[in-house]
């Protein structure tokens, strides 16, 4: 059993796996996930696990090099706002809808149980070295 890190195998095995400038999004419970791009489904009820407790934890065990949000997430949801700039990387703003294209390219779909608008990120897969 693993002593630190995420247990969660299928996430760890995704973040794993990812190569530089890879895909990793976590999202709310709303957002569509299109077809062909795994889905790790983490939402237990409304609200549980947070979009911020997840995007915490998997940042912490991987390395991200930038970041893309919806810039609707600027004035909709300042509290999930305020937990992706704590990553203290660059961030990239594009229209909600052109983030649900961008989906089309991850690697994997985290979906959280969050219930609040724009709570979605993409995470780009940094190197170590």
């Amino acid at each position: 059993m693993k002593r630190h890190g995420i247990l969660n195998s299928h996430i760890s095995k995704v973040l794993t796996d990812l190569g530089h400038t890879d895909m990793v999004v976590i999202a709310d419970c709303g957002l569509p996930i299109p077809a062909g791009v795994e889905r790790i489904d983490l939402a237990l009820e409304l609200g549980t696990p947070s979009f911020v407790d997840v995007v915490r934890i998997v940042a912490d065990d991987m390395a991200v090099e930038e970041v893309t949000l919806a810039s609707e997430i600027k004035e909709a949801n300042p509290v999930a706002l305020e937990a992706v700039t704590k990553l203290d990387v660059p961030q990239d703003y594009v229209s909600h809808e052109a983030f649900k294209e961008l989906t089309k390219q991850a690697k994997v779909i985290i979906r959280t149980g969050e219930a609040t608008p724009y709570a979605n990120v993409i995470l780009h897969a940094g190197v170590i070295f």
